[in-house]
């Protein structure tokens, strides 16, 4: 027999790693692996895809090897969703918070001080020099309308809002791109906020992300004007959004006291903003007592229509109860939560929340909204939290929301404001 050489050995060696690795053999061995598209599996040559062999499958039937590849440095090959991984778990939801105008900026930046891991914070606006603030806090920030407005702001026009947003649609486009979940936050009735929000909207809605809004309406005191602009901004919103979220800034006076002065009741409308949407994201992206997934939120919230919150706290031996009461009754509901079919609530609490405080929480919630309701709930525990527990509210599926919602906006304007004498 025979005795093998060292060359007839190198060249058998060479042979079986081109057939496991794709390694032709008038090349050097260690050349720069091809990248590959991952959803095809074929590999990338000068920006063009190339037929490649098929995976060399593995001899215990246990899957198929395919090694790799570097796709870095392909000009052009980059994956456009990068999923947002929060402490404690891997999330693959994409959530983006996005602050439309000044009163959207300035919720965004009261977000950034108690920010949830796993979520992008976005601010934009026509005011160039307003979203310096928003950048130094660690937002993104997205200046539009630079041709419209020469980012010296809208004026309070929301016709000029809506230009500066179509001028920029293509930015808008590409900060949105890849999003499973978009918030969108303004103060309805100025320029920057009522005319770019609903675009924003539209937007983020084709590109085929869940899309909530939770905005607000001004104070009375604000004038008609501004109230008027609002309510049109609002009816053009709810058109291109899954479930828009209204707060009342006059609302805001039944739950303040008498004495807050005006720069403390706007940061208190900020802050219900914020709420919102940490109350939804939080339930998603953290782990809990209760886990709750993207899909359950989307089942309650996709095309939803007008939706209302309720906040409420409580303290001591029955707080769960107590926060769960305060929720459902909140000034902040326009309607009562009893004609709800959908209802997605979070219940933040001490590291010692049990599980039977949560289950009488739930109760309170499922005895008081519609008896086919579809319930979605968490449950988060918190070590800074001491002895209080907090929980957010999300109400769906009311019938007759808007005109409910058009008579509201009449009635929050008062009489010397209206011409009418009292």
């Amino acid at each position: 027999m025979q005795v093998p050489t060292k060359f007839a050995l190198g060249m058998a060696l060479a042979a079986l790693q081109a057939h496991c690795f794709d390694i032709p053999l008038n090349r050097h061995r260690w050349r720069t692996p091809r990248p590959i598209d991952i959803s095809s599996g074929r590999s990338i040559v000068d920006g063009d895809l190339a037929i490649s062999r098929q995976p060399h499958r593995l001899p215990n039937g246990r899957g198929a090897f395919l090694g790799f590849r570097n796709t870095k440095d392909v000009p052009g090959f980059r994956s456009s969703v990068e999923p947002l991984m929060p402490d404690g778990g891997l999330s693959p939801c994409v959530i983006r918070v996005l602050g439309v105008g000044g009163g959207g900026c300035n919720a965004v930046d009261r977000m950034l001080e108690t920010a949830v891991g796993g979520v992008e914070y976005w601010a934009i606006n026509t005011d160039a020099q307003a979203l310096g603030r928003s950048k130094a806090l660690g937002a993104k920030v997205l200046n539009i309308g630079s041709s419209v407005t020469r980012g010296l702001g809208a004026g309070g026009d929301p016709a000029i809002g809506e230009m500066a947003a179509e001028e920029s649609a293509a930015d808008i486009a590409t900060m949105i791109q890849g999003t499973d979940l978009c918030f969108i936050t303004s103060g309805m009735g100025g320029g920057t906020g009522s005319g770019a929000a609903p675009v924003v909207a539209e937007i983020a809605k084709e590109s085929g992300a869940l899309t909530v809004a939770i905005v607000t309406k001004p104070f009375a005191f604000e004038g008609r004007r501004r109230m008027r602009q609002a309510t049109d901004a609002i009816d053009r919103l709810r058109k291109n959004v899954d479930t828009v979220i209204i707060v009342s800034n006059n609302k805001l006076l039944e739950i303040i006291p008498d004495d807050t002065p005006v720069t403390a009741a706007f940061r208190v409308a900020d802050d219900i903003l914020r709420q919102g949407v940490v109350g939804i994201s939080e339930i998603i992206v953290r782990p809990g007592l209760i886990n709750v997934d993207f899909a359950d939120v989307r089942s309650v919230m996709k095309d939803a229509g007008s939706a209302l919150m309720g906040i409420g706290t409580g303290v001591g031996k029955t707080s769960a109860e107590d926060a769960a009461i305060a929720a459902i009754s909140s000034p902040l509901l326009d309607e009562p939560v009893q004609d709800a079919t959908g209802v997605v609530f979070n219940i933040l609490g001490p590291r010692n929340l049990s599980l039977q405080e949560v289950n009488r929480a739930a109760r309170v919630i499922y005895e008081n909204v519609h008896e086919d309701a579809n319930v979605i709930f968490g449950a988060l525990v918190d070590d800074d939290i001491v002895d209080e527990v907090s929980i957010t509210v999300l109400a769906t599926g009311f019938n007759g929301s808007k005109d409910m919602e058009v008579e509201a906006a009449k009635t929050d304007v008062p009489d010397f404001l209206s011409g009418r004498r009292g």
